[in-house]
């Protein structure tokens, strides 16, 4: 590893544990997070979680799983080129999704809206709360605590997004929220590698499947700049590998603008720790016309992929699975086994919630099945 910037988190000065433990043997603490994370079960069970496309509708389509693994390669390089602790930034692109539902944001949608109908005062649900949930208390790998026991600077990464009212709930790792102050700049990173991953990668998936037609998306100027740069390049090109150069390419522009204008912004504010980063306006971005023509292309898979009807299909039937596996568990507890029942009617609603967040997609697909059907 390249020698630390100033502004970068360091393993030996970690803000610590919830849970104090004796410093790991042969790697550093971020390392140790990282390993926790790659072994936990949560993180296998990405595998099956949909992405874009549910599992079982083609072996070449991503899963969480394989986006993760995407993220934490992208951001690895964002570090390297930044000064920025590696480890650390690979340990929060490998636990970002840990909290995902099955059937991506169309189970997590339904579950927030169950938990808002059934338990108002819970706080709802959300997928990033839910993350940090799983590795601060329902892994069950160490006998001395619950969860993980990961360091503060992996959870801070690990929550991007929380509402004020669960903020307030969380302490010391929610307080950010509050005060209106940032993250470490390897947890603003991450951030922006899950972007680069998903956006991108989509495109592969959609024109895989036929979904997205590459007519389309040369109405969008990222996407037509890149393509067009491809061909002169290389003449002859065409078909998937002419698709593929032309996602490497965009991926390559955005990670270098986004290296470029970070590094500005680090330049201008000279900030001297990672208390400076936190205090300072948020410094990792990418220059106003990339980001516009990101902007553009977020906007385009929305419209044209996520809200093409063979998705809404299969996210009006994934809000219809979750539904009614946890009415079904919410009004008759008995169908729970036993690790999953509680006394306190909102405790209870949010083990349902774990439990049907735990699920992969293919479990839940069986566990509706087993329920609703002879």
């Amino acid at each position: 590893m390249l020698p630390l910037a100033a502004y970068a988190c360091n393993p030996d000065h970690t803000r610590g544990r919830v849970h104090e433990e004796a410093a790991p043997q042969g790697r550093n603490a971020f390392q140790r997070d990282r390993d926790r994370i790659i072994h936990c079960r949560a993180f296998r069970l990405l595998e099956y979680k949909t992405q874009v496309f549910i599992n079982h509708e083609g072996d070449l389509f991503r899963t969480r799983l394989t986006h993760s693994i995407e993220v934490a390669q992208i951001a690895r390089s964002l570090a390297r080129n930044l000064g920025l602790h590696e480890d650390l930034i690979e340990a929060i692109s490998l636990a970002h999704d840990l909290g995902h539902t099955p059937f991506g944001h169309a189970g997590q949608d339904e579950l927030n809206a169950c938990m808002q109908e059934i338990a108002p005062d819970s706080g709802g649900f959300e997928h990033n709360l839910q993350s940090l949930r799983v590795v601060d208390e329902l892994e069950e790998r160490y006998a001395q605590f619950n969860g993980l026991n990961l360091c503060f600077e992996t959870r801070e990464g690990i929550l991007k997004h929380c509402s004020l009212r669960n903020a307030q709930r969380l302490g010391e790792v929610g307080r950010r929220f509050i005060e209106r102050t940032q993250p470490s700049l390897e947890a603003q990173i991450a951030n922006l590698a899950d972007e680069i991953a998903y956006n991108n990668h989509d495109i592969d998936d959609g024109i895989r499947s036929g979904l997205l037609k590459v007519e389309q998306l040369l109405d969008v100027g990222i996407f037509a700049r890149h393509y067009e740069a491809v061909l002169r390049r290389y003449p002859g090109v065409s078909g998937r590998r002419l698709v593929s150069e032309t996602i490497r390419s965009m991926i390559n522009t955005l990670v270098v603008d986004l290296t470029e204008t970070t590094r500005a912004a680090l330049a201008e504010h000279r900030p001297q720790s990672v208390d400076d980063v936190r205090a300072a306006p948020r410094l990792a971005a990418f220059s106003p016309e990339v980001r516009t023509e990101a902007d553009e292309l977020k906007r385009f898979l929305m419209h044209n992929l996520y809200r093409h009807s063979r998705v809404m299909r299969m996210t009006s039937k994934a809000r219809r699975i979750v539904r009614e596996l946890f009415l079904a568990f919410h009004e008759d507890p008995r169908l729970l086994a036993d690790d999953w029942r509680r006394d306190d009617p909102e405790q209870q609603a949010r083990a349902i919630a774990d439990y049907i967040a735990g699920m992969t997609d293919r479990y839940a697909i069986s566990e509706h099945r087993n329920l609703f059907q002879m």
